[in-house]
């Protein structure tokens, strides 16, 4: 396993559509696994294939003690509606409210390909929309006000600066143990 560099704004694999899923393979497996361990050293609670630079419709998720491997999910129910601030492994250290549904229902595939059902309120239900966004080439400062937006670009303006290449290039160091 290995920590994979994080596609950070600006990059064109960010805004893309990403392609379905159709069989389970071994190296599927090897990302997914690689995925978690980016995601945990870039402490994060989400992590979508775009983000490390690929196109399935792939997302790992883990808040608290769910732990979940999303591929080719769609939101199938969904209610009312909340506010709650959100960050992007993506778009680092800009955070800001976002409006999303209150309680979603996901359908999707795990590891096996097994399909299955999962809802989620607070913060699982917005991680689960937040990846799913991104499956979508959506991120999260495209859900805010014009106004929040500008502000939100602007001080990425400041920050883009520390990812050349616009990559995140974590430290080796922060492998978690095996």
């Amino acid at each position: 396993m290995s920590l994979l560099d994080i596609h950070v704004l600006g990059s064109p694999i960010l805004r893309q559509e990403t392609e379905r899923v159709d069989s389970i393979t071994p190296e599927l497996r090897r990302l997914v696994d690689d995925m978690f361990d980016t995601m945990h050293a870039a402490k994060g609670v989400g992590l979508a294939a775009p983000q490390v630079g690929r196109r399935e419709r792939l997302a790992v998720v883990e808040v608290d003690d769910v732990k979940l491997v999303v591929i080719n999910p769609e939101i199938i129910l969904s209610e009312g509606t909340v506010k709650g601030e959100e960050g992007c492994l993506s778009i680092p250290e800009i955070y800001a409210d976002v409006q999303r549904f209150a309680q979603v229902t996901v359908r999707a595939q795990d590891i096996d390909g097994v399909w299955y059902e999962v809802s989620g309120n607070e913060l699982l239900g917005r991680c689960l929309q937040h990846e799913i966004d991104h499956l979508h080439g959506r991120l999260f400062t495209d859900r805010l006000s014009l106004l929040k937006r500008r502000k939100a670009m602007k001080e990425w303006e400041d920050e883009k600066d520390h990812y050349p290449k616009l990559l995140r290039v974590l430290p080796v160091g922060d492998l978690p143990p095996e």
